[in-house]
């Protein structure tokens, strides 16, 4: 394995981990998300994401994932609170095609009027869809709860957002917004670095464009919806953690995987196992650039939220009890983890991409060393620091 990381004459950011294996994962991702978007145009962003799958001046929808899938690939994209991000994986072969079809889209957009409307309809009923999903829509709620608007409002918008995005405000938008200068480019198989650098050179110009994160506001809040036909009630408690890269951000991993990632920690033994109060014990630790929020989830007994709540409060309190070979497996655990998942090139590919975000690539392929330079004393520090603090809950329960 090797990696490259370049700047091209253009501003774009060429992020490239050589593997040996016929196959590539390639995406084009804009610093540009739901974060900077204002309380009135949320889901803006996702919107473009939606649209620019819809058609180029010359290809349809049909053109755009056939000349994909008819090689073997895939083909998709992702929009998040910093960045969104197209992206491909196929044959190593057929990597020019691949860049062909997600330039075409980045570089000529139809925005069909007609497209536009349906789609539009397409993303007001993803927004129904997550929000009758309990398990999805408790997250959203926790969200909202630690951060102000617009912020804190979901990235996908909501109803009226959505529903009063125009077509034009969209095209405008798409071309205030994207600038090739700050592409990141990021390639995981068999790649011919000259041959990407020159196709990325003579394909995109910059443009003048700054985009700004709107300021964040952080607050604490607790949210309970009661809904008709649940028969579980979903919890969550979350709090503000330590930025991506930092060096409690590493510690803040070890801290999970002892106290609530997997079946074998704490907190899943403790709710689960011990008292039988859930089936579903899982934590989540979202970041990027400018935030970070770490949130342990239960599903349970609506008499139980209470009791829940006060297990996770002291199993933070308990990691004081925490042992160095309680350390020695939690790092364990982390490190085999992320060995595991570098099998798979797109995880890679999206690991290497928030990397880079959040202050270099390069950080990935240190992460070990930070992990495994972790002392007991800073993830018990850390874990009495961040149960202290005001924290934030949600839960939809059955009414």
């Amino acid at each position: 394995m090797q990696f490259e990381k370049k700047k091209l004459r253009n501003g774009i950011t060429l992020l490239v981990e050589h593997r040996d294996v016929p196959v590539v994962s390639c995406s084009i991702s804009m610093p540009f998300g739901g974060a900077f978007e204002l309380a009135k145009e949320k889901g803006a962003a996702h919107f473009i994401e939606h649209l620019l799958f819809t058609g180029t001046k010359t290809r349809t929808h049909e053109d755009i994932s056939k000349e994909i899938e008819k090689k073997g690939g895939i083909l998709n994209a992702f929009t998040a609170h910093e960045v969104t991000s197209y992206w491909f994986k196929l044959p190593s072969v057929h990597l020019f095609a691949g860049l062909d079809i997600i330039t075409d889209m980045l570089r000529n957009p139809a925005f069909k009027e007609e497209k536009f409307e349906k789609e539009k309809k397409v993303i007001l009923e993803e927004i129904k869809m997550y929000h009758d999903s309990p398990t999805r829509h408790v997250y959203d709620l926790l969200e909202r709860n630690l951060y102000g608007d617009p912020f804190g409002m979901n990235i996908i918008g909501t109803p009226e957002t959505v529903s009063s995005l125009s077509r034009d405000f969209v095209v405008a938008y798409f071309k205030k917004q994207y600038d090739p200068g700050q592409f990141v480019v990021t390639a995981v198989g068999n790649v011919d670095v000259k041959q990407l650098v020159a196709y990325l050179e003579r394909t995109f110009a910059p443009s003048p464009v700054e985009n700004k994160v709107q300021p964040l506001i952080l607050t604490e809040g607790r949210t309970v919806e009661a809904r008709p036909g649940l028969d579980q009630a979903h919890f969550i408690l979350g709090m503000h953690a330590p930025s991506l890269g930092s060096k409690d951000y590493y510690v803040l991993e070890v801290l999970d995987a002892y106290l609530a990632h997997g079946m074998s920690s704490r907190l899943f033994l403790t709710i689960r196992e011990e008292k039988g109060l859930a089936y579903s014990v899982k934590s989540s630790l979202q970041a990027e650039q400018s935030y970070s929020y770490y949130c342990i989830y239960v599903g349970t007994r609506k008499d139980a939220v209470k009791q829940v709540e006060e297990l996770i409060v002291q199993g933070f309190k308990d990691v004081a009890q925490m042992t160095a070979h309680d350390l020695v497996l939690a790092k364990q655990q982390l490190i085999g983890l992320r060995q595991v998942a570098s099998e798979e090139s797109s995880t890679v590919m999206n690991e290497l991409l928030f990397a880079e975000l959040g202050g270099k690539a390069e950080d990935y392929y240190t992460r070990e060393q930070q992990i495994q330079a972790v002392t007991l004393e800073e993830v018990q520090a850390l874990a009495q620091n961040l149960i202290s603090k005001k924290y934030s809950t949600a839960a939809i329960v059955p009414q």
